[in-house]
């Protein structure tokens, strides 16, 4: 096997690894949306309290819960990854970034990441093995 064939393999394999980044990130934003609004797996607050659904956190906490759900689906994904891109973006300019010009310093280097993951899920769509692929196939 030469050189270029393993990396047409490997080129091919784009799509598929664009779905399962998509339902890893998925995984990682349900479960902080069950930690700040169910306490589960762990709660979020170090009291073991919930944040109420009417403050900035529990809505984050709803947008991820659902936001979560429907990109390990593979639903709506361009849409709802957009939405998070954008609460990731808030998130970092409005508690990180004041803190510190630094992500190492102000701890905003995961919202900085999801922003521009989601922000690339926007474009590129959920991948192949999402409910969105398989309703563009029957349509």
């Amino acid at each position: 096997m030469n050189d270029s064939n393993a990396f047409a393999r490997w080129r091919a394999a784009a799509p598929y690894l664009l779905s399962i980044l998509r339902i890893l990130c998925g995984l990682l934003f349900f479960v902080l949306g069950l930690s700040k609004l169910f306490a589960v797996p762990v709660p979020a607050m170090p009291d073991g309290s919930t944040f109420p659904l009417t403050s900035i956190t529990g809505v984050a906490g709803v947008l991820e819960l659902v936001g979560g759900a429907l990109l390990i689906l593979g639903l709506f994904t361009r849409t709802t990854a957009f939405i998070l891109s954008g609460m990731m973006a808030v998130a970092y300019f409005k508690y990180h970034a004041p803190t510190s010009f630094w992500p190492m310093v102000n701890q905003g280097h995961p919202a900085i990441l999801f922003c521009f993951i989601y922000f690339y899920m926007s474009a590129a769509g959920g991948g192949p093995w999402s409910v969105d692929a398989m309703r563009e196939r029957k349509g």
